[in-house]
């Protein structure tokens, strides 16, 4: 029978694994009804993303016993497909973040206990360098410590399957359910780290893993001669948010013939307390202020960011005297509409090409593919969806993909990773620039070029955080709310179609369910507008928060500007 949040407290204190500067922590809360509810209410749930959760002791926190957990869970699961995925293993690596080393090295010990073979990077590594040694490898699994662009307090477990890809929800689900059926203090093995490199139980992995990556990324550039041919004059200021991009990043640009390329220097420094930025994330520009700094003294073209686990990119561009922000959605398209044009030119583009993106992701990406006669596809937030999708068209070798993207700064090309992968982004943002730049254009100039060409479309994201155990019920409340209450009209437009992709359901009002989408499982609600706009509603599955997506279409910028405007106004209402 489950414990209580106390008794799973007692069962903690009680526990001879805990450490006395454990035991001290939880002891020092014994008066806190409040804290330890916050801590043991409920464990962190293992989705398909993992885990992920702030660093303190305790059931709902990211700890060494919890990544011991989740590693028995894990390799039960992988076990279970027998001694040949033994022997294929599992790949481990992790980011910058604090306690990164410590928890990737628990968990190899548990794994190697296991008899699962261990394959772990000797130091931090992008998320996608993680994805690409699992299929070089042929490894049966991996497993990447990292907690993305989340603030310093968090960590997390994330999971790959053989195919490369974040693990499918069946396989999420069965490492669940064996988290539940294990005592988290005496239900794991583990092992000695160093006897298990000995043994070979445990191998490290190094820079011949890196140059083999590498090799796969400087493939995926399209136009080397294009930046050689500019390369004494374009500028690139770079910033690895003191996480994983710090080295493949500035070697990939090297690589590609870029000579001006500039770190931020107290960027490059590895630092999981992320020292000069309130948070790591390249989609807030206001990160960037470092990089801007430099960009200006040195009279840089394009800025770039990569997030801390390296698998998300921003990017800022010279506007006259100050530097702009390349959106998401924008790059997305600005990427998509490239790699088409540039494979044509080079006579490189594959037969029956397919795009793929996600469902709240900007509409302009349909229109790029309809005109230029590429395939286009959407699936749910995440890239293990895009994967799936991707892996279905090889299978049936229907379509070849080109490209891979979602609105949250996330660029997937190659058949090398099957996550987003922000080194490879890097190289090929440089590249596009360049070639905008031997025209005479910034890639803001190339944005508004697309407007003029695909027409005008418009896309914001809010998020309603939600914090604490309050927060999760006010999250479930507000979308049972929305389920059960749907308004009628959003910023004076009709609603008059609701998607609720929990179920596949296709609704309009007063007519109830009239069809069913294509695809479903995700706790999304996709509210169609009269004027052709979408007002999309979904739990972060990562974060205490919900996020609202505006996707708009006009005749104009200040057309769409106000749409936005109208809509924007009626999702802050939502929650309060």
């Amino acid at each position: 029978m489950a414990r209580n949040y106390r008794e799973e407290y007692q069962h903690w204190l009680d526990s001879p694994a805990l450490s006395e500067e454990e035991w001290k922590e939880l002891d020092s809360i014994s008066d806190d009804d409040k804290e330890i509810e916050s801590r043991f209410f409920a464990p962190l749930e293992f989705g398909t993303a993992g885990l992920r959760g702030t660093m303190k002791l305790g059931l709902h926190h990211m700890n060494v016993h919890i990544i011991r957990h989740a590693t028995q869970a894990f390799a039960n699961v992988i076990c279970a497909e027998g001694d040949e995925a033994k022997r294929r293993g599992i790949v481990i690596a992790h980011d910058c973040r604090l306690n990164g080393e410590t928890f990737a090295r628990e968990a190899a010990c548990v794994m190697a206990a296991n008899g699962v073979r261990v394959r772990i990077f000797e130091s931090l590594r992008p998320t996608p360098e993680l994805s690409f040694a699992v299929l070089f490898y042929g490894a049966a699994a991996g497993l990447n410590v990292t907690a993305s662009h989340n603030p310093k307090e968090y960590n997390g477990y994330k999971v790959y399957w053989s195919d490369g890809a974040q693990l499918p929800p069946h396989k999420a689900d069965a490492i669940a359910k064996q988290m539940e059926a294990i005592d988290i203090f005496t239900g794991f093995k583990t092992c000695d780290f160093d006897k298990a490199v000995d043994s070979g139980l445990i191998e490290i992995l190094g820079e011949e893993t890196d140059e083999a990556f590498l090799e796969q990324v400087m493939a995926q550039a399209i136009d080397k001669k294009v930046v050689q041919e500019v390369a004494d004059d374009f500028k690139v200021v770079y910033t690895p948010f003191h996480g994983c991009g710090y080295k493949l990043v500035p070697e990939a640009l090297a690589r590609l013939g870029l000579k001006h390329v500039y770190p931020v220097p107290e960027q490059m420094v590895i630092d999981g307390n992320f020292p000069t930025v309130a948070s790591p994330n390249p989609e807030n520009p206001e990160g960037f202020y470092l990089a801007v700094d430099l960009a200006k003294k040195v009279g840089s073209d394009l800025i770039i960011g990569t997030d801390p686990d390296s698998d998300r990119i921003g990017t800022m561009v010279r506007v006259g005297d100050e530097y702009k922000v390349i959106t998401g959605n924008q790059m997305g398209v600005l990427l998509l509409d490239y790699i088409i044009q540039a494979k044509k030119a080079t006579g490189t583009m594959p037969a029956n090409p397919g795009a793929v993106s996600s469902i709240v992701s900007t509409g302009m990406a349909r229109a790029v593919c309809e005109a230029n006669g590429v395939h286009f596809e959407d699936t749910f937030t995440g890239f293990k969806f895009m994967a799936e999708r991707v892996a279905e068209w090889e299978a049936a070798k229907s379509y070849k993909y080109i490209f891979a993207f979602e609105e949250s700064y996330g660029y997937m090309v190659g058949d090398y990773v099957r996550d987003k992968d922000a080194v490879t982004a890097s190289m090929l943002v440089a590249e596009m620039a360049a070639s905008y730049h031997k025209k005479g254009m910034t890639l803001m100039d190339a944005v508004n070029a697309l407007y003029e060409k695909y027409g005008y479309f418009g896309e914001k994201t809010l998020n309603l955080v939600m914090p604490g155990l309050d927060g999760l019920q006010k999250m479930q409340q507000l979308m049972k709310e929305l389920r059960e209450n749907p308004p009628t009209e959003i910023g004076g437009q009709e609603v008059i179609r609701i998607r609720d992709y929990s179920d596949g359901s296709i609704f309009v009002l007063g007519l109830g369910k009239i069809g069913k989408t294509p695809i479903s499982g995700s706790n999304v609600l996709y509210f169609e507008l009269a004027d052709g706009s979408s007002f999309i509603v979904r739990p972060s599955g990562t974060e205490p928060k919900i996020k609202v997506y505006l996707l708009v279409r006009g005749e104009d910028a200040g057309q769409c500007a106000k749409k936005l405007a109208a809509y924007n106004e009626f999702a802050e209402t939502l929650g309060k």
